[in-house]
C-alpha cells in the first residue's frame, strides 16, 4: 500500500511542513498539505486519504475539533497527531476522538516512517474487513445473484425497494441473465416468503395447456380433464405467481390474464364462476416486449398492468468484471457437488473466460465450469478444460490452424441455435421456424446447451 497510499499534513508551520512532506515522499507516499483545519477538512470531502497527520495546536480550528468533525462526517483516514512535550494528555484525548497514535515533535524520521506504516497497515486491513462484511451482508440480501459492478449495484437496490411490497415487476434481459433468480430473491425478501412462489414457462406449452395451467379446469372441460384442477393462479394465492417468457402468451389468452391481474379473479376452463386469487405478479422476457406492443402481438393494457416497476438484467459481456466473481461462486459450487478440492484458474485460461462473449449468459458460464470438474480430475483449470466455443482455432487439439471452419457438431448445433434466437429477437416459434424444427425440440436444445433463461 505505500507506494500509492496519499497523505495529508495538515500543519500551520510552513517548515515543518516541507521537512515532513520531504521524508514522506522519498519513502513513495503522495503528500497534500493544508495550513487550517478548514482546509483539511475542504481536501478530505473532495478526495479520499487514506491517513492525517495532524498538529494539535492551530488557530482558529485545532486539531481536537479537526478530529470532531471528521468523526462526526464519518471521513474515516487514519490519523496521526502531532503534539509538544506539554501536551501528552491532549494526544491521549485525541486518540480517544479516532487518532490512531501521537507523535512528539520533533520527531525522528525512522519514527514518523514506522508508525505511517504500521498506521497504514492497519488501516488498509480495516477497509479489507468493512469489504468482507458488505459482501456477506450482499450474500445474505442477495442469496445467489452475484456481482459487483455498477449496473449490478442498481439492480441489488431496486430489488431491495420493491421486495418489501407488491408491486408487479418486469424482468427484461436475455436468455440466460437470472430472471428467475431474481424473482425469487424479490419473493423471499419481502413480506411474502413465507407463501407459495410458482413458476411456469409460457412459452412452453400450447395455448389450451397454457391456459389450463394458469387458469386451471373443471373435470370434463377438455377431451384428458377427467379431474377438477387448480391453475398456478390459484396455488399461488397469497404469494408470488413468476411468468417467464410473458410476451409468448397467445393475444386471446391476454385478455384472462389481464382480467386476473385488474379483478383479481380467474375463471377456470370449463367453468362460468370465478375464483378470488390474490397474488403479486413477476413477469420476465427475452424479447422487446415494447416492440411486441407496437406491433400489435402483446396488449398495451396488459404491458402497463406488468411493467409497474421495470428491471433490466444486462447481458454477461455488458459486466465483464462480474465473470471472476461468478466464477469462484461456480468453482465452491461444484467442488461441494463433486466432492473435490476447489480449482484453481490458471491466468490464461480466466484472460480466455473473461474474453468471451458468453451468449448463453450466466447459464453457459455455469455449464463451462462444471464441464471442467465433470471432465478433469487435475487441481486447476487450464485453456485444455474449456468448451471449444472458448477456444481459437490453434488451441484447439487436432485441428489445423488455418482451418477456422471445422468445429464439433454440438458446436455447430449451439451456434446455430444461438444465432436463430438472436435473429427472432428471443421469439421461439420464429426461432424454430428459421431452424426448421419443432417448438418443443427447440426448448430441448435451448436446454441442452444452457441458453435457457
Amino acid at each position: 500500500m505505500s507506494a500509492s497510499a496519499r497523505l495529508l499534513l495538515v500543519e500551520d508551520e510552513v517548515n515543518m511542513v516541507r521537512t515532513l512532506a520531504k521524508i514522506l515522499e522519498r519513502r513513495g507516499y503522495a503528500v497534500d498539505a493544508a495550513g487550517t483545519g478548514e482546509e483539511a477538512l475542504h481536501r478530505l470531502e473532495a478526495a479520499a486519504y487514506d491517513l492525517v497527520i495532524t498538529d494539535l495546536n492551530m488557530p482558529v480550528m485545532d486539531g481536537m475539533q479537526l478530529l470532531r468533525e471528521i468523526k462526526e462526517r464519518e471521513l474515516n483516514p487514519a490519523i496521526i497527531v502531532l503534539t509538544g512535550h506539554g501536551s501528552i494528555h491532549s494526544a491521549v484525548e485525541a486518540m480517544k476522538l479516532g487518532a490512531g497514535d501521537y507523535l512528539i515533535k520533533p520527531c525522528h524520521p525512522d519514527e514518523l516512517l514506522l508508525v505511517v506504516s504500521r498506521l497504514l497497515e492497519v488501516h488498509q486491513l480495516r477497509r479489507e474487513v468493512t469489504q468482507l462484511r458488505r459482501q456477506v451482508l450482499q450474500a445474505e440480501r442477495f442469496g445467489e445473484i452475484i456481482g459487483k459492478s455498477r449496473r449490478m449495484q442498481d439492480i441489488y437496490q431496486i430489488i431491495d425497494a420493491v421486495s418489501h411490497n407488491k408491486s408487479n415487476v418486469l424482468l427484461a434481459g436475455e436468455n440466460g441473465t437470472g430472471k428467475e433468480l431474481v424473482a425469487r430473491t424479490i419473493h423471499q425478501k419481502g413480506p411474502l416468503a413465507s407463501k407459495p412462489f410458482l413458476a411456469i414457462n409460457c412459452g412452453a406449452l400450447s395455448e389450451t395447456l397454457l391456459e389450463s395451467q394458469l387458469f386451471g379446469h373443471r373435470k370434463g372441460a377438455f377431451t384428458g380433464a377427467v379431474d377438477d384442477h387448480d391453475g398456478v393462479f390459484q396455488a399461488a394465492d397469497g404469494g408470488t405467481l413468476f411468468l417467464d417468457e410473458i410476451s409468448e402468451v397467445p393475444l386471446p389468452l391476454q385478455v384472462k390474464f389481464l382480467r386476473a391481474i385488474q379483478e383479481k379473479e380467474v375463471t377456470p376452463l370449463g367453468s362460468t364462476r370465478p375464483v378470488r386469487v390474490d397474488v403479486r405478479i413477476i413477469a420476465a422476457t427475452n424479447r422487446d416486449i415494447e416492440e411486441a406492443v407496437r406491433n400489435g402481438t402483446f396488449r398495451t393494457d396488459l404491458f402497463y398492468r406488468l411493467n409497474v416497476v421495470p428491471i433490466y438484467l444486462p447481458p454477461l459481456r455488458e459486466r465483464a468484471e462480474d465473470i471472476p466473481l461468478l466464477v469462484e461462486r461456480f468453482i465452491a459450487e461444484f467442488s461441494r457437488i463433486y466432492g473435490v478440492e476447489p480449482k484453481r484458474v490458471t491466468a490464461e485460461a480466466m484472460e480466455r473466460i473473461c474474453e468471451y462473449a458468453w451468449p448463453g449468459n450466466i447459464r453457459e458460464l455455469q455449464n463451462a465450469i462444471e464441464r471442467a470438474f465433470a471432465l478433469s480430475s487435475e487441481p486447476e483449470i487450464t485453456l485444455k478444460d474449456l468448451p471449444p466455443a472458448l477456444l481459437r482455432a490453434e488451441d484447439r487439439p487436432g485441428l489445423d490452424a488455418g482451418d477456422v471452419s471445422l468445429l464439433p457438431l454440438a458446436e455447430v448445433e449451439r451456434r446455430s441455435i444461438a444465432a436463430a434466437l438472436q435473429r427472432s429477437g428471443g421469439n421461439k416459434n420464429e426461432a424454430a421456424r428459421l431452424l426448421g424444427i419443432d417448438r418443443q425440440r427447440l426448448y430441448r436444445k435451448i436446454e441442452k446447451y444452457g441458453l435457457a433463461s
